[in-house]
């Protein structure tokens, strides 16, 4: 599991690094859509090769994006409240939040997704 995260990470970040830092796109945009590319690397990764799941896919991604999604907001939140509340960097804000959404993906989906 933490390997498929470690990817999802590094797809993560580059994916918004890319449009946040390069294509000058919002940064809470650039953030969603990162999340949510990594979140959909990381259902099939996971699917397949730390769940060995064979379950029905559309069901478990339907799942696994909805539970991704609630994940995105949580993670929203923690990066607005460390960025403009505390003052803390966008990128260290960022790795905080998906140490928290990692933990809550990981439970869900182990109890709901591929249960």
């Amino acid at each position: 599991f933490c390997l498929v995260g470690f990817s999802g990470l590094a797809i993560d970040f580059g994916i918004t690094y890319l449009l946040k830092e390069k294509l000058r796109l919002e940064k809470y945009f650039s953030n969603g859509v990162g999340f949510m590319f990594a979140a959909s690397s990381n259902y099939f990764l996971n699917r397949y090769w730390t769940f060995n799941s064979f379950g029905p896919m559309l069901k478990q991604y339907f799942w696994f994006v909805f539970i991704g999604l609630l994940g995105l907001i949580i993670n929203t939140i923690i990066l607005m409240f460390l960025v403009k509340k505390q003052g803390f960097n966008f990128y260290f804000s960022k790795l905080i939040a998906i140490v928290v959404v990692t933990i809550w993906n990981f439970c869900l989906n182990l109890l709901i997704t591929f249960s």
